[in-house]
C-alpha cells in the first residue's frame, strides 16, 4: 500500500487564514522526508474553512522547495477554466518540477452557486463539456494536436518539454470514474466526501470500463480518506474531535473554521448531533497508528486499491506533522522519523 497526502489548507480558529498556507509549505517539507508518495492541494472557493483556493499557484511554491514527491491538484475544477489555460499553467508547473507534477481533475463547482457563476459566468453549462475538455486538455499537456477540425488545433501550450503531468480523475460518484476509464486516467475516489457511499461501485465501473492508454496500459485506482493518529487513543479522539464538529456544520451548510478540541468539548451538542457524532466516531479513521494503518490496509484491500491518500486536519500544525510522522512510521516508510522531529 502506496501512501499519499491530501491538504486542503484548512483553516483554523485564532489563526488568519493566510496563516495555513504557509502551514502547508512547511508540511510538504516534512511529508517528503517522511517518504509519501503524493502531496496534493484541493481548490476551494469562498470559503471560511479551507484557504487552499489556487493549488496551481500553491504548486509552484511545493514544487520549487521540495526534491522528490510528486507535487499535484486534488484538484483543478476545470469547469471554471479554459482547458488551454490549464494546460498552460501545469506546462510551467512540469517545468519547474520535471516528472514530479500530478494534475487532478474534478467536475464539481468546489463552491456555491454565486461564486461558481463569479468564476465562469457559463458555469451552469460548462459542467456538460468536461469530458470534450478532458480531451483538448490530454493533448495540450501531451504537446500532440487536437482533434480533426478542431478549431484550436494548432494551438501549442507552452513550455514544452521532454516530461509530462500526470493526469487523474477525482471524484465521489460514478460519473467521474466513467471518464477515468474512457480516457484510461487514473482514478482517486473521494471517501472523505461521500463517507464511502459509491465507492465500490465507482471502482469497479472504473475497472470493468477502461480502455488501456499509452501512459497507463492498466488501471490505476486510489483512495482519499480523511485520518488522524496519535501515541494513545484518547488523544487521538480528542484530536478528532475538531473534525468531528466541523463535519456535523458541514452536514447543515456551515463551512467555518476548524475549532479546537476544547472548543468541541465545550459546544453544546443536540440529542441529534450526538448521535451523528457516534455515528462519526464509529465510521472515521481515527486512533493508535496501528489502528489506523489496519483500517487503511484493510480497505485498501476491499477496494483492490494500490494507494490511499491521507487528509489529516488538526487544529494544532505540530499535531497534524506527528500524526503523519506516526502513520510514516507504523507503515515501514520512516523508521528514523521520530527521532528526526
Amino acid at each position: 500500500m502506496r501512501l499519499s497526502v491530501l491538504d486542503q489548507s484548512t483553516v483554523v480558529t485564532g489563526r488568519s487564514p493566510d496563516a495555513s498556507i504557509r502551514e502547508s509549505l512547511a508540511l510538504v517539507k516534512h511529508c517528503e522526508a517522511l517518504g509519501y508518495h503524493r502531496y496534493w492541494v484541493a481548490e476551494h472557493h469562498n470559503s471560511a474553512s479551507i484557504a487552499g483556493s489556487a493549488p496551481e499557484v500553491l504548486m509552484a511554491a511545493l514544487a520549487a522547495t521540495t526534491s522528490r514527491i510528486r507535487i499535484g491538484s486534488a484538484g483543478v475544477m476545470l469547469p471554471h477554466y479554459s482547458a488551454l489555460k490549464v494546460a498552460e499553467q501545469f506546462r510551467v508547473l512540469e517545468a519547474i518540477a520535471p516528472g514530479r507534477i500530478d494534475l487532478g481533475l474534478g467536475r464539481a463547482p468546489g463552491s456555491d452557486g454565486m461564486t461558481a457563476h463569479a468564476l465562469n459566468p457559463n458555469a451552469a453549462t460548462a459542467s456538460d463539456h468536461f469530458p470534450a475538455d478532458v480531451r483538448d486538455l490530454m493533448a495540450w499537456l501531451a504537446g500532440e494536436k487536437l482533434v480533426e477540425r478542431h478549431p484550436f488545433r494548432d494551438i501549442t501550450a507552452q513550455p514544452q518539454g521532454p516530461t509530462v503531468p500526470e493526469m487523474w480523475i477525482l471524484g465521489s460518484s460514478s460519473y467521474g470514474a466513467q471518464v477515468a476509464a474512457h480516457f484510461g486516467l487514473p482514478y482517486c475516489f473521494a471517501w472523505f466526501i461521500s463517507d464511502g457511499h459509491g465507492a465500490a461501485q465507482a471502482l469497479d465501473l472504473y475497472r470493468t470500463g477502461y480502455r488501456p492508454s499509452s501512459r497507463h496500459p492498466t488501471p490505476l485506482g486510489a483512495v482519499c480518506v480523511w485520518a488522524i493518529t496519535a501515541e494513545t487513543a484518547a488523544e487521538a479522539e480528542r484530536l478528532f474531535s475538531s473534525r468531528a464538529l466541523a463535519r456535523i456544520w458541514r452536514d447543515r451548510g456551515i463551512f467555518a473554521p476548524l475549532p479546537s478540541p476544547d472548543e468541541a468539548a465545550a459546544y453544546d451538542y443536540s440529542n441529534a448531533e450526538k448521535l451523528k457524532l457516534e455515528r462519526l466516531r464509529e465510521e472515521s479513521f481515527w486512533g493508535t497508528p496501528d489502528v489506523v494503518a489496519g483500517k487503511l490496509r484493510a480497505l485498501a484491500a476491499e477496494l483492490q486499491v494500490e494507494e490511499m491518500v491521507v487528509l489529516s486536519a488538526a487544529h494544532d500544525p505540530a499535531a497534524r506533522r506527528r500524526s503523519y510522522t506516526l502513520l510514516a512510521q507504523e507503515c515501514g516508510m520512516a523508521p528514523g522519523a521520530l527521532a528526526a522531529e
